[in-house]
Protein backbone atom coordinates (compact mmCIF):
# COMPACT_ATOMS: atom_id res chain seq x y z
CA UNK A 1 0.00 0.00 0.00
CA UNK A 2 1.56 3.16 -0.69
CA UNK A 3 2.12 5.61 1.67
CA UNK A 4 -0.56 8.71 2.28
CA UNK A 5 0.47 11.89 0.79
CA UNK A 6 -0.06 15.23 2.54
CA UNK A 7 -0.68 18.83 0.52
CA UNK A 8 2.38 21.10 0.84
CA UNK A 9 1.28 24.64 1.27
CA UNK A 10 2.32 28.08 1.27
CA UNK A 11 1.40 30.36 3.84
CA UNK A 12 -0.99 31.25 1.96
CA UNK A 13 -2.92 27.66 2.27
CA UNK A 14 -2.31 27.45 -1.71
CA UNK A 15 -1.03 24.00 -2.79
CA UNK A 16 2.90 23.44 -4.20
CA UNK A 17 2.92 19.74 -4.04
CA UNK A 18 2.31 16.23 -2.47
CA UNK A 19 5.37 14.43 -0.03
CA UNK A 20 4.68 11.46 1.60
CA UNK A 21 3.59 12.10 4.94
CA UNK A 22 6.05 10.80 6.78
CA UNK A 23 8.80 12.83 4.75
CA UNK A 24 7.18 15.40 5.40
CA UNK A 25 6.85 15.12 9.25
CA UNK A 26 10.79 14.50 8.64
CA UNK A 27 11.49 17.18 6.78
CA UNK A 28 9.12 19.28 8.81
CA UNK A 29 7.94 21.17 5.72
CA UNK A 30 4.19 23.31 6.05
CA UNK A 31 1.12 21.14 5.12
CA UNK A 32 -2.49 21.02 4.86
CA UNK A 33 -4.17 19.81 7.99
CA UNK A 34 -7.45 19.30 9.77
CA UNK A 35 -8.43 19.17 13.41
CA UNK A 36 -12.27 18.36 14.62
CA UNK A 37 -13.78 19.37 17.35
CA UNK A 38 -17.01 17.66 18.61
CA UNK A 39 -19.36 18.62 20.73
CA UNK A 40 -22.84 17.45 22.32
CA UNK A 41 -25.98 19.19 23.52
CA UNK A 42 -24.31 19.99 27.06
CA UNK A 43 -21.20 21.99 25.57
CA UNK A 44 -18.84 19.64 26.43
CA UNK A 45 -15.94 18.41 23.91
CA UNK A 46 -15.32 14.91 22.82
CA UNK A 47 -11.85 14.09 23.70
CA UNK A 48 -9.95 10.67 21.95
CA UNK A 49 -6.66 8.96 23.84
CA UNK A 50 -4.65 7.99 21.08
CA UNK A 51 -3.95 4.74 20.38
CA UNK A 52 -1.12 2.98 22.46
CA UNK A 53 0.38 1.54 18.89
CA UNK A 54 0.53 5.40 17.43
CA UNK A 55 3.81 5.71 15.96
CA UNK A 56 4.06 9.37 17.97
CA UNK A 57 1.96 10.87 20.97
CA UNK A 58 0.58 7.11 21.79
CA UNK A 59 -1.62 7.13 24.85
CA UNK A 60 -1.56 10.67 24.93
CA UNK A 61 -5.45 12.77 24.72
CA UNK A 62 -6.24 15.15 22.01
CA UNK A 63 -9.08 16.56 19.99
CA UNK A 64 -12.29 14.30 18.67
CA UNK A 65 -10.43 13.52 15.69
CA UNK A 66 -7.24 15.10 13.51
CA UNK A 67 -5.61 14.37 10.23
CA UNK A 68 -4.61 15.92 6.70
CA UNK A 69 -6.38 16.38 3.39
CA UNK A 70 -6.10 14.00 0.69
CA UNK A 71 -5.93 16.21 -2.92
CA UNK A 72 -8.99 17.05 -3.85
CA UNK A 73 -10.82 16.41 -0.73
CA UNK A 74 -12.32 19.80 0.87
CA UNK A 75 -11.89 20.08 4.37
CA UNK A 76 -15.62 19.07 5.54
CA UNK A 77 -15.09 15.67 3.33
CA UNK A 78 -11.49 15.26 4.98
CA UNK A 79 -13.14 15.40 8.83
CA UNK A 80 -15.83 13.30 7.87
CA UNK A 81 -13.66 10.87 6.68
CA UNK A 82 -11.67 11.06 9.51
CA UNK A 83 -14.13 11.21 12.31
CA UNK A 84 -15.99 7.77 10.57
CA UNK A 85 -12.48 5.91 10.11
CA UNK A 86 -11.34 7.27 13.97
CA UNK A 87 -14.57 7.53 16.15
CA UNK A 88 -17.00 5.66 13.80
CA UNK A 89 -19.41 8.01 13.19
CA UNK A 90 -20.08 11.23 11.09
CA UNK A 91 -21.56 14.80 11.75
CA UNK A 92 -22.30 17.76 9.65
CA UNK A 93 -19.02 20.14 10.29
CA UNK A 94 -18.58 23.41 9.88
CA UNK A 95 -14.99 25.29 8.87
CA UNK A 96 -14.05 27.53 11.79
CA UNK A 97 -10.51 28.93 12.34
CA UNK A 98 -7.13 27.72 10.21
CA UNK A 99 -3.72 29.23 11.75
CA UNK A 100 -0.30 28.22 10.85
CA UNK A 101 1.86 26.33 14.02
CA UNK A 102 4.72 24.13 14.67
CA UNK A 103 4.93 21.36 17.10
CA UNK A 104 8.65 19.16 17.23
CA UNK A 105 8.43 15.36 18.72
CA UNK A 106 10.95 14.15 20.55
CA UNK A 107 11.24 11.28 17.86
CA UNK A 108 12.91 13.57 15.42
CA UNK A 109 9.32 14.27 13.55
CA UNK A 110 7.71 17.46 13.26
CA UNK A 111 4.34 18.69 13.15
CA UNK A 112 4.27 21.83 10.42
CA UNK A 113 0.85 22.20 9.83
CA UNK A 114 -1.66 24.88 7.84
CA UNK A 115 -4.98 23.60 10.59
CA UNK A 116 -8.40 23.75 9.82
CA UNK A 117 -10.35 23.59 12.90
CA UNK A 118 -13.87 22.12 12.22
CA UNK A 119 -16.43 21.74 14.71
CA UNK A 120 -19.49 19.58 14.46
CA UNK A 121 -22.04 18.40 17.33
CA UNK A 122 -23.05 14.70 18.09
CA UNK A 123 -25.11 13.43 21.17
CA UNK A 124 -24.12 9.50 20.84
CA UNK A 125 -21.31 7.24 21.84
CA UNK A 126 -18.74 7.01 19.30
CA UNK A 127 -17.55 3.46 17.98
CA UNK A 128 -13.98 3.51 18.35
CA UNK A 129 -11.84 2.31 15.78
CA UNK A 130 -9.03 0.32 18.75
CA UNK A 131 -5.67 0.96 15.93
CA UNK A 132 -6.83 4.39 16.41
CA UNK A 133 -8.51 5.71 19.46
CA UNK A 134 -7.70 3.66 23.16
CA UNK A 135 -11.03 5.71 24.92
CA UNK A 136 -12.64 8.41 24.77
CA UNK A 137 -14.28 11.18 27.07
CA UNK A 138 -16.42 13.99 27.08
CA UNK A 139 -15.02 17.28 29.34
CA UNK A 140 -16.21 20.96 29.57
CA UNK A 141 -13.70 23.18 27.74
CA UNK A 142 -13.34 24.81 31.19
CA UNK A 143 -12.48 21.30 32.59
CA UNK A 144 -10.28 20.82 29.23
CA UNK A 145 -8.15 23.91 30.01
CA UNK A 146 -7.55 23.32 33.79
CA UNK A 147 -6.70 20.05 33.17
CA UNK A 148 -4.23 21.08 30.20
CA UNK A 149 -2.65 23.31 32.79
CA UNK A 150 -2.23 21.41 35.87
CA UNK A 151 -1.27 18.20 33.35
CA UNK A 152 0.40 19.05 30.07
CA UNK A 153 2.04 15.59 29.56
CA UNK A 154 -0.95 13.96 28.99
CA UNK A 155 -2.44 16.16 25.92
CA UNK A 156 -1.03 16.11 22.72
CA UNK A 157 1.71 19.27 21.18
CA UNK A 158 -0.70 19.82 18.97
CA UNK A 159 -4.15 20.02 20.73
CA UNK A 160 -2.22 21.95 23.28
CA UNK A 161 -1.48 24.74 20.57
CA UNK A 162 -4.81 24.19 18.43
CA UNK A 163 -6.97 24.49 21.78
CA UNK A 164 -5.61 27.60 22.74
CA UNK A 165 -5.96 29.23 19.17
CA UNK A 166 -9.46 28.30 19.75
CA UNK A 167 -10.42 28.77 23.03
CA UNK A 168 -9.15 32.36 22.46
CA UNK A 169 -10.90 32.78 19.03
CA UNK A 170 -14.39 30.78 19.41
CA UNK A 171 -17.06 31.62 21.57
CA UNK A 172 -19.07 28.46 22.08
CA UNK A 173 -21.87 30.75 23.03
CA UNK A 174 -22.13 32.06 19.42
CA UNK A 175 -21.70 27.97 18.02
CA UNK A 176 -24.16 27.28 20.28
CA UNK A 177 -27.20 29.92 18.73
CA UNK A 178 -25.59 29.07 14.79
CA UNK A 179 -24.66 25.20 15.28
Amino acid sequence: MMEEQVILVNERNEQIGLMPKLEAHEKALLHRAFSVFVFNDKNELMLQQRALGKYHSPGLWTNTCCSHQREGETNIQAGKRRLQEEMGFVTELEDSISFIYKAPFDNGLTEHEYDHVLLGKYNQEPKINPDEVAAWKWMPLEEVKKDMEMQPEHYTAWFKIIFDKFYQHINITDYESNG
